[in-house]
């Protein structure tokens, strides 16, 4: 014989019936199990309203005094459609600047409202946490200590065209310095825009980049391009983080995330107006766009130029030293009829010659002592790190 169900709602109609054909409350609470405070309150709702009072009834409170109102929820989706890219705190931090008289709620608050509109991605599973700077690099203090720079990865314009975003960034202030439209990762077009970005921002003390071209080369001596090489001609220190790891640039390459969700979803129809898309951006990223690293600042409130001005490259000499000599177009210098093999990245560079012995010589580039070849072998033999690149670690 199946279990016979009773429901709260039966019970509670037994429990009036009862009361209405006479029987005490005292007597009957006890029998059903319940206190006499219950008993009352079930017999007064049903003098009140009913049948109905037997229905149960919501445990929701009839006002919520500390509810978002709902005209500051809609201004926070709102303005989250119009920065789909921003989360919470930035969106609260919006709501603060633009609306100053809005008391804003709090990030947690904005988070529920946002996800309440379905307005939060899913996050995918937390990758394990890491270091992000590696031990010999350094660590800027200040703007302009430090620039970071890299290639975002290309992508096709609307014209089938591939684009390749070069990009330069200041590590403290995260100010996007340069976002550059370039239709390939050649030497010659980065001539161009970082010359520009020197004379419109000054110089950095340091430039912290990849292994990859124009950059570096695997197939150089301290694996130097002609840029690396202009860069040091300029005292820029050159800084590599190690292949594999671009968390040691960690920073850079989350303003790469937020550039691509911003800027190139869906990309412009071509070059000029992939630009334009990428001017629009780093407006928004420098000017609009609170960091919470900065405490909520943004780049552009922390960021100031170098004091060092770009004026072009100064002329090289070596007084005191035996010989000055100029790099051929194919890496070679040539002395006594000799063809000594140095590096294609320094073609056009003078160098200068101390004789250290019996035809064994040094060569030096500037103030960097790169090896040293002796007359009878012909060879080079380059020193192990002349630039403080760390290539034990980089190549």
């Amino acid at each position: 014989m199946p279990w016979k169900e009773i429901s709260v709602m039966d019970e509670r109609m037994k429990f009036i019936g009862r009361l209405l054909s006479g029987e005490k409350m005292a007597p009957l609470c006890n029998e059903f199990g319940i206190s006499r405070t219950t008993g009352h309150k079930i017999w007064n709702r049903y003098q009140e309203s009913g049948c109905r009072a037997i229905q149960n009834r919501s445990r929701v409170p009839h006002s919520h005094p500390n509810r978002t109102p709902f005209e500051v929820e809609q201004l926070v989706v709102r303005l989250k459609k119009e920065k789909s890219c921003w989360g919470a705190p930035k969106i609260r931090e919006l709501v603060l600047r633009r609306y100053p008289d809005i008391q804003p709620p709090a990030i947690s608050t904005v988070h529920c409202i946002l996800d309440r509109h379905g307005l939060v991605n899913a996050k995918k599973n937390r990758r394990k946490k890491f270091t992000s700077i590696a031990g010999y690099l350094s660590t800027p203090k200040q703007p302009n200590d430090l620039w970071c720079t890299d290639f975002k990865g290309q992508f096709k314009m609307k014209d089938r065209v591939y684009c390749f975003p070069l990009t330069i960034t200041d590590f403290i202030s995260r100010y996007l310095i340069s976002c550059e439209a370039l239709s390939s990762t050649e030497e010659n077009p980065c001539y161009a825009v970082f010359e520009q970005t020197f004379k419109e921002y000054g110089i950095p003390e340091a430039i912290r980049s990849d292994n990859g071209v124009p950059f570096a080369s695997g197939n150089s001596l301290w694996g130097m391009t002609k840029l690396s090489v202009w860069w040091v001609r300029l005292r820029i220190k050159i800084e590599r983080i190690q292949p594999g790891h671009p968390q040691e640039n960690g920073r850079h390459e989350r303003m790469h995330r937020t550039l691509k969700l911003a800027a190139t979803q869906p990309p412009g129809m071509n070059q000029l107006q992939q630009q334009e898309k990428f001017y629009t951006f780093s407006d928004e990223y420098n000017f609009e766009r609170p960091h919470q690293a900065l405490e909520m600042k943004c780049p552009g409130d922390v960021y100031e130029k170098s004091s060092r001005q770009y004026k072009g490259l100064t002329d090289i000499t070596y007084p005191g030293f035996d010989k000055t000599l100029l790099i051929s177009n194919c890496g070679r210098i040539c002395i006594k009829k000799m063809k000594i093999h140095i590096s294609k990245a320094f073609a056009n560079q003078p160098v200068g010659l101390l004789e250290a012995d019996d035809h064994i010589w040094e060569v030096w580039f500037m103030d960097y002592h790169l090896g040293y070849f002796d007359e009878y072998s012909m060879k080079f033999a380059p020193k192990e790190d002349p630039f403080g690149i760390k290539l034990d670690k980089v190549i």
